[in-house]
């Protein structure tokens, strides 16, 4: 469809724009663009539920290695989270090394929750897979013999 090519090159302005002009000339052919528009996924609106979670999974992550970076974690820089410059205050040091440590293990179990949900929720739908190819008698039957 050269039309949709020649639209896309332009981006979303574009395709606003011809779906504005659809809705002033013929408002089915507004709603159609539109339509067309949310189901291609070009406006950006299609993204699923899984997709958005790890979307939000891997911004949480990217943030986690920014304060990584900010707290003293860069290669070259001072070695690690908790091994940072000292104060000069003995306290805060323990406070800031603890509390470094607690986020380092909090980190940890976060991404062992995460493996651990991943695992359930691919068995859950191996399992739905297995229960729907069972039910639909798709299975081959062994031979006694």
């Amino acid at each position: 469809m050269p039309i949709v090519e020649k639209l896309d090159e332009y981006g979303k302005g574009a395709w606003i724009a011809f779906a504005v002009l659809g809705f002033i000339v013929f408002w089915p052919l507004g709603l159609a663009t539109l339509a067309f528009l949310f189901w291609s996924g070009r406006m950006g609106c299609g993204m699923g539920g899984a997709d958005r979670y790890e979307h939000r999974m891997n911004r949480l992550q990217s943030k986690m290695e920014r304060l990584k970076e900010r707290m003293g974690g860069r290669e070259g820089g001072f070695g690690g989270w908790g091994r940072g410059p000292s104060s000069g205050n003995r306290a805060f040091d323990e406070y800031r090394q603890e509390t470094l440590r607690r986020l380092e293990d909090e980190q940890k179990e976060f991404q062992d929750f995460l493996g651990r949900l991943r695992m359930a929720r691919d068995k859950a739908e191996f399992d739905q897979f297995m229960a729907d190819r069972r039910s639909n008698g798709a299975e081959p039957q062994a031979s006694a013999g």
